[in-house]
């Protein structure tokens, strides 16, 4: 006879014995109980432009943050806001990545991420890339000890107007008109104009001043190069031209408009000239403290970063579709020559 009492007492223990074996599993295993690794710092990273526009910097990024030991996805996570150029929807990004308690913020792609985040906190580490100088901009009390929450990398993109109109006169030698490009949207144009408005005057330079924010407006700003009869381009930084710069070289092709720009990558693409520092090793420099703080360093005892290599990429390529003949000194002068 079956005793049906022992039959329901040996299922109730096995199967009481293979759910502490199954949970048992589980718990070794955080993948499998869907929870990330305890202690994984997050990184927030604040921009005023979009994705796009950062592929290779972000690149390079990854690479400062491996330097460090640090590998996103494995033992930190970095937590992207893209402005997409609309430089008014910083603030709030700001206010929820520190709603997140992010362990420290990347801020970049202008000053203005920057200032942004400096609303949002004073407490969470900051390292920003900028284009100006750091300490006018209140970001930290002095360069080589900042104080406060905030360090970085400054650029120098606004003080180095002096020099690149001087570049596009050497190549351009009867230009009395050189118009200057900027994006009307980023908060720190006015800090290059008032820089390139000196040089220009320096120079005996009438110096039209033309803002695009849209690939209409930029159309409609080499129609107006074109009435006012200037014939070169200081073009500003801005995260819009960086992401643009397809559009833009080649309506300068078209209008067979010499222009000088801010970095490399523009020259890369097919602009004539760049005259300033390195925008990838700043990305990259920038990750490496950004590294350091999560190992904990304070951001008050790192000294903002500032170039002390200025670099000139000509694109002798360009130059030839332009119907240029580029002086020999400035080819002798040049980092880099692309052909």
């Amino acid at each position: 006879m079956v005793d049906c009492q022992a039959i329901i007492l040996e299922t109730v223990m096995r199967r009481r014995d293979f759910i502490t074996i199954l949970s048992g599993a589980v718990l070794a295993d955080p993948l499998m109980a869907g929870a990330q690794q305890p202690g994984m710092p997050v990184i927030g990273f604040l921009a005023g432009g979009s994705q796009e526009m950062f592929t290779d910097q972000l690149a390079k990024f990854r690479v400062g943050l491996s330097e460090t030991g640090w590998t996103e996805g494995q033992n930190v996570r970095v937590e992207y806001r893209w402005a997409q150029g609309k430089f008014d929807r910083l603030p709030a990004l700001a206010v929820e990545l520190v709603g997140l308690g992010v362990a420290a913020i990347a801020a970049t792609g202008g000053s203005a991420p920057a200032q942004a985040a400096k609303a949002a906190t004073k407490t969470i580490p900051i390292v920003f890339t900028s284009g100006d100088d750091p300490v006018k901009l209140g970001f930290v009390t002095a360069i080589n000890h900042p104080g406060g929450n905030m360090t970085g990398v400054s650029l120098f993109t606004g003080s180095l107007a002096p020099k690149r109109l001087q570049l596009l006169r050497e190549v351009v030698p009867d230009a009395g008109v050189i118009g200057f490009l900027l994006d009307p949207k980023n908060p720190n144009s006015e800090l290059q104009l008032r820089d390139a408005e000196a040089a220009a005057k320096a120079l005996g330079v009438e110096m039209p001043v033309l803002g695009a924010g849209t690939e209409d407006e930029i159309e409609r700003v080499f129609a107006s190069l074109d009435q006012q009869r200037a014939k070169a381009l200081l073009v500003g930084d801005s995260p819009f031209f960086l992401g643009g710069r397809d559009k833009l070289i080649a309506l300068c092709a078209r209008h067979t408009i010499p222009a000088i720009f801010q970095w490399r990558e523009m020259v890369v693409a097919g602009g004539l000239l760049s005259y300033g520092t390195s925008l990838a090793g700043a990305y990259r420099q920038m990750a490496i403290y950004i590294g350091r703080v999560l190992h904990g360093e304070k951001p008050a005892d790192l000294p903002v970063i500032q170039p002390s290599i200025f670099e000139l990429i000509v694109n002798l390529k360009t130059a030839k579709t332009l119907g240029i003949a580029l002086p020999t000194s400035l080819l002798v002068e040049a980092d880099e020559v692309i052909e």
